[in-house]
């Protein structure tokens, strides 16, 4: 299979599909990889570092018109779903339920799109987000602090402050990954922390994890109202795998909020769990709405390429390799979602129709089973 690797162009996006040590492993099952010069200079590796691993350093237009599957890490950019064509294979995060300009895209390109963020694994657990969710989720407190200076907008609140001031209140709203990496930063910092979710069996995984250090406390609508209010900094970490985030903290309840507290939306992702949040960048990550600072950059991971970049390719080379090594085999690309349900639950986009039902309903098509495709 010959495998392609373009560099990431969403802004401020430093991360890249594939590592030279990934290179390395797919040309060592027999795999040709091309990789876009400079595609991991974000990450410190070098196009001779590509080439050293047996990658062929090529352009971008020849990388899309030659290469049988494409690896990336963040959804393709309008410039890049031009170049997708009938019958290749996209690797990557999609997040397409609030998104229906790519949907449309892919749709009408009839690549066959493999999302990261519902690739599942034993248990219903998200294996290819978990890396990228602990790295948003430890990062958004550090960027919640930031924001939280009097020079960037914020209340001027330290979150651990010192002797004789109490420290910062932090609600995460969410107990999965990201809320509970957030929550750890927290702690770790010396806040005042309380997490808020639905599901009684978090609640006390958390509540034995954390024991006095952090709160814990059922997100009904009372609870997380006072929680909001309260607080200096909200985590929104909210996941419907697939779906876009529902809008918990609403317009209205900005007017009960602190004046400068800031609000963390690690769910812009899937359209954000805020109702007034819109997806911002690194190059330009807040704006303030009723007084109240909003940080919602859609890919906070790429900051730390280099940390990201390498926990990711942990967990997406082994599907990648699976897919490769399908692909001159009888049934081809298939067989390896065949053979493991879990892959099968990434296929989002085929061959001009919606594969994954989140999305289809969210979006307004009629559903294509991967049963169907797989049989």
């Amino acid at each position: 299979m010959r495998v392609g690797c373009p560099k990431e162009v969403k802004v401020h996006e430093y991360r890249v599909g594939l590592t030279p040590e990934s290179v390395r492993e797919l040309v060592a099952h027999g795999h040709e990889v091309w990789v876009e010069t400079e595609a991991g200079i974000g990450i410190g590796a070098t196009d001779s570092d590509y080439e050293a691993a047996g990658g062929l350093i090529r352009p971008v237009a020849e990388i899309f018109a030659g290469c049988d599957m494409i690896v990336k890490v963040k959804e393709p950019q309008p410039a890049e779903r031009a170049m997708l064509r009938e019958g290749q294979l996209l690797y990557t995060y999609l997040h397409l339920a609030p998104d229906p300009e790519q949907t449309a895209d892919l749709v009408a390109s009839g690549v066959t799109a493999i999302a990261y963020e519902t690739v599942t694994g034993p248990g219903g657990t998200l294996p290819l987000l978990r890396p990228m969710s602990q790295v948003a989720g430890r990062m958004a407190i550090q960027a919640g602090a930031t924001a939280l200076e009097k020079a960037h907008g914020g209340r001027g609140v330290l979150l651990g402050g010192v002797p004789g001031v109490m420290p910062g209140k932090v609600a995460v709203i969410g107990g999965g990954t990201v809320g509970f990496n957030s929550a750890q930063m927290a702690v770790g910092l010396g806040a005042d922390v309380t997490i808020l979710d639905r599901d009684p069996d978090v609640l006390e995984k958390l509540g034995i994890h954390f024991e006095s250090r952090a709160k814990t406390r059922f997100s009904n609508q009372a609870n997380l109202v006072e929680s909001v209010c309260e607080a200096d900094l909200v985590i929104g970490a909210v996941l419907v795998p697939g779906a876009a985030a529902p809008k918990l903290v609403t317009r209205d309840m900005l007017a009960g909020m602190k004046r400068g507290a800031v609000l963390v939306d690690v769910a812009i992702d899937q359209g954000g769990c805020f109702e007034t949040s819109h997806p911002t960048t690194h190059q330009d990550p807040t704006f303030v709405v009723s007084g109240i600072v909003h940080y919602c950059v859609a890919n906070m991971p790429g900051a730390v390429a280099r940390t990201s970049t390498y926990a990711l390719n942990n967990v997406t080379l082994p599907h990648a390799l699976r897919i490769a090594d399908a692909f001159d085999a009888p049934g081809g690309w298939k067989e390896a979602l065949r053979a493991d349900p879990h892959l099968a639950a990434g296929l989002n986009v085929h061959a001009g129709r919606v594969t994954y039902p989140a999305v289809a309903s969210e979006l307004g098509y009629e559903v294509l089973p991967v049963a169907e495709i797989l049989g």
